[in-house]
């Protein structure tokens, strides 16, 4: 039997979570491929499951038992020929847990691990129970990971920065992420150039405080984020930046003055503030006040007066009360954001807030969620209704949902469809904006503004 006619191993891997999350799972497609593991979609024939977990969400640690649960039977039917594995945030917080519950699962790692996955992948072969790996490694993943194998697609993420130093009270990406990582800016833009060459037209830079990144230059010293972001947006063909998540903190003079001297950063900003009550925010350890945000705000519309902002909304931390909640309620209104995420308050182990007095009924907390994302809504729609008339630059990112239909995104990052031919993925075409809906547009194509990509570095 020749290599190319060999049957291969497929390999399933679920993710809940972040972008990052997303890009740490291609990663560790990547790192598999080499042995010869192959997608699958079924986990009743996958030799190999992986769930990439997050830990910030409520309820996160059951959901993945819940998974885990389906996947012993599955493995079971395959007469135990089938390697589980659980990564991510939630494995580096539950991990004992992990295997006390489940002993079926065959590895655990965490999210700075799995680098070292073909290893634990021969560890697991021979081991009698599952291989754990939940360390802080003292060398850099980023070092030992080969290049990408396979594209993203027209848009792709970029990992830049790791870790946090905030500890905001409520947040565990701390303990599981552990401190502040920046990856050098050569090693950026090299991937950068990789995912161009790859058919990426648009580049999101992911990291948990992505604003805080500082990573070496080739000269040595320390560069801006803003620095790195005007560097990337010379890469022949690569047409649109974006980055996420930010850290008002972290929002220094370069950055924000590059959201004005730089086009291909587009104009949309994910900046989380949290709460709108100073009161709150000081008890969340966030660093700064409402009108330290708001000032904030209003300095980044001064350098690109189109941005458009999203933002990260908490209900009902503990110690809030309706004073505070009509804090947050105002600064909703005053600052209009074009789209949210918004959640109410849910205990994470080991946090600072999960053991604060003042903990808020869950009645309450519903009410004031229920109060804030209809706030919300309604801005996301008079936003998106806003663009109706006007002719937007869409980047193509694949078919619609309906024959002959197209689908993209616009600068502010809104999903838009039109009619259009298939050759037009990864193509900039000028769409005028027909009609907004509350989580879409919808439009007509005018004109290609770019009809082919600009020309593409060698790989």
């Amino acid at each position: 039997m020749t290599e190319s006619t060999a049957p291969r191993k497929r390999l399933l891997i679920r993710t809940w979570g972040c972008q990052m999350n997303v890009y740490d799972s291609a990663r560790m497609a990547d790192v598999l491929a080499p042995l010869g593991y192959a997608p699958t979609e079924v986990a009743e024939e996958a030799d190999m499951v992986i769930l990439n977990t997050c830990h910030i969400r409520e309820k996160a640690t059951e959901k993945v038992f819940s998974d885990l649960g389906r996947l012993r039977e599955a493995k079971q039917a395959r007469g135990g020929d089938m390697v589980i594995a659980v990564a991510g945030c939630v494995a580096q917080a539950e991990g004992a847990e992990i295997t006390a519950r489940a002993p079926w699962v065959d590895i655990v790692l965490g999210p700075q691990s799995y680098h070292r996955l073909p290893e634990m992948v021969a560890r697991a072969s021979r081991a009698a129970g599952a291989v754990i790996e939940t360390e802080f490694p003292p060398e850099d993943k980023f070092d030992h990971l080969p290049e990408q194998a396979a594209p993203q697609g027209v848009t792709a993420f970029l990992t830049v920065q790791e870790g946090c130093d905030k500890f905001c009270s409520f947040c565990v990406v701390p303990y599981t992420r552990g401190a502040e990582y920046s990856r050098p800016a050569e090693a950026v833009i090299a991937e950068a150039k990789r995912l161009v060459t790859l058919g990426a037209r648009e580049i999101t830079l992911l990291g948990q405080n992505v604003n805080a990144w500082h990573g070496e230059g080739p000269d040595g010293r320390a560069w801006t984020l803003g620095r790195l972001l005007r560097q990337l947006a010379e890469i022949p063909g690569l047409a649109r930046l974006r980055y996420t998540t930010s850290h008002p903190r972290d929002m220094d003079d370069d950055l924000i003055a590059a959201h004005g001297d730089t086009p291909a950063i587009m104009p949309f900003l994910h900046l989380p503030v949290q709460s709108g009550s100073d009161r709150i925010l000081k008890m969340m350890n966030r660093g700064h006040t409402a009108d330290d945000y708001r000032r904030l705000v209003d300095r980044l519309r001064n350098a690109r007066p189109d941005l458009a902002l999203s933002t990260d909304i908490i209900a009902g931390h503990p110690g809030e009360s309706d004073a505070d909640h009509a804090a947050t309620m105002a600064l909703i209104r005053d600052t209009g954001f074009a789209q949210a995420f918004s959640f109410k308050y849910s205990a994470r182990p080991g946090t600072p807030a999960a053991t604060m007095a003042g903990q808020v009924a869950e009645e309450v907390k519903d009410a004031r969620l229920g109060e804030i994302q209809a706030l919300l809504r309604d801005q996301q729609t008079a936003f998106n209704r806003s663009r109706a008339g006007m002719v937007a630059e869409v980047l193509v990112t694949g078919p619609g949902r309906h024959a002959g239909q197209m689908a993209g995104r616009t600068p502010w990052l809104q999903p838009v469809h039109f009619d259009g031919p298939a050759q037009l993925s990864g193509r900039i075409v000028a769409v005028n904006i027909l009609a907004g809906h509350p989580n879409s547009l919808s439009g007509a194509m005018v004109a290609p503004v770019h009809t082919e990509p600009r020309e593409r570095p060698a790989a």
